[in-house]
């Protein structure tokens, strides 16, 4: 005897979807809110998943878990899955400023020479590759590299509403000194004019809507930290080291520098991790090999990945290139991109949690002054 098909319904479809659940928040994706525009026609199932960032690090997981529990309901013939994103966030600055950021990430180290602006371009870029709004401040008011590294020059304009329009790199919004100042000519400020002018960036810059904005801050510990933790509040910050223990020593203060201000650190990432040889495909570990990793656990953080050396880094960056733009399929760009995916997650995880409320924009704690003996 015939056996008519049971009809599936939108209970059936969201109760399956109920058991997915994203690996970040540690919820199922029913509970988050994810599921939008649920449709049924006869056996032909359709719906959007809409995440908390575009760059997802396990978005195909998650749809082809989707596809894969609803295909199985009795009564479904056809499974039509929509990977979609809506960045969340709250006003990111206190006192009116940068209204439009979702989110503000601090790159940072504790020491020079690790890489940190190289890394943070290249995670903007890898951001806004995944559909994001990006936008990227140089903070490093002594050193400002970005000019070079994105290829711009010149001042830039000032738009309608009186406010100045960033530049736009590989459609990154960016603002650096190097716009401003003479590259020939060194900036020799006292820490005051250092926050006016970082106040400046925030205030009087037309930012727009932004799901991302990349701080590139200056190596150490001095005054543009404490400004811009006292100027906005920081998402979070995420540390840039290598692998010897110099630079992870280096690294340490860096990290308790945002942890004293009250910044949620997202992890660590340890640039220059190893040299794969083009012509015997060996991997060097030239400055060792692991420290990063190591001192993510013994800090119980998160380590982000380790992006290998590459000659073309550098030639990209000084041809104002990045080797994101001029190489985009290469192995040291997927690393980039990994990380910035797992940036993005834990983004979310301090939103979804009030981290980035609880933030910055506290008072210092200072330290006790030394007491000679």
């Amino acid at each position: 005897m015939f056996r008519k098909k049971k009809a599936v319904n939108e209970e059936a479809v969201l109760e399956v979807l109920g058991t997915v659940e994203d690996p970040d928040l540690h919820k199922d994706i029913v509970e988050l809110g994810f599921i939008k525009d649920l449709k049924i026609s006869g056996g032909k199932v359709s719906f959007k998943v809409e995440l908390t960032t575009p760059a997802c690090p396990v978005k195909d997981q998650l749809k082809a878990e989707c596809e894969s529990k609803v295909g199985a309901l009795e009564g479904v013939s056809e499974v039509a899955v929509e990977m979609t994103a809506n960045v969340r966030g709250a006003d990111a600055m206190k006192g009116g400023l940068l209204q439009g950021v979702k989110n503000i990430v601090a790159v940072a180290s504790g020491k020079g020479g690790v890489g940190k602006s190289t890394t943070a371009i290249n995670i903007a870029l890898a951001l806004q590759e995944s559909g994001a709004s990006v936008g990227l401040l140089d903070a490093d008011v002594y050193g400002p590299s970005m000019a070079m590294m994105f290829g711009l020059s010149g001042q830039p304009q000032i738009g309608p509403n009186r406010k100045i329009l960033p530049h736009e790199g590989f459609g990154v919004k960016v603002l650096s000194m190097g716009f401003l100042a003479d590259a020939n000519r060194p900036v020799i400020w006292r820490g005051p004019m250092v926050h006016g002018l970082l106040q400046q960036f925030m205030k009087d810059v037309d930012w727009g809507e932004l799901d991302y904005m990349v701080i590139d801050m200056p190596p150490g510990t001095g005054d543009a930290q404490l400004s811009i933790s006292q100027l906005t509040r920081l998402t979070g910050a995420v540390i840039v080291t290598t692998p010897q223990d110099i630079s992870l020593l280096d690294a340490r203060k860096g990290l308790l520098t945002f942890t004293t201000l009250k910044v949620p650190v997202l992890g660590i990432i340890e640039n220059m991790s190893y040299f794969v040889c083009e012509n015997c495909d060996h991997r060097h570990e030239i400055f060792s090999h692991g420290g990063g990793k190591r001192v993510a656990d013994e800090l119980e953080l998160p380590f982000l990945g380790e992006v290998p050396i590459d000659p073309a880094v550098v030639v990209g960056s000084d041809s104002g290139k990045p080797i994101f733009i001029d190489s985009p399929d290469s192995p040291t760009s997927q690393a980039y991109r990994d990380v910035a995916g797992q940036i993005a997650a834990r983004l979310s995880v301090v939103q979804a949690s009030g981290g980035a409320a609880a933030g910055g924009g506290q008072k210092p704690i200072m330290p006790e002054p030394f007491e000679w003996k």
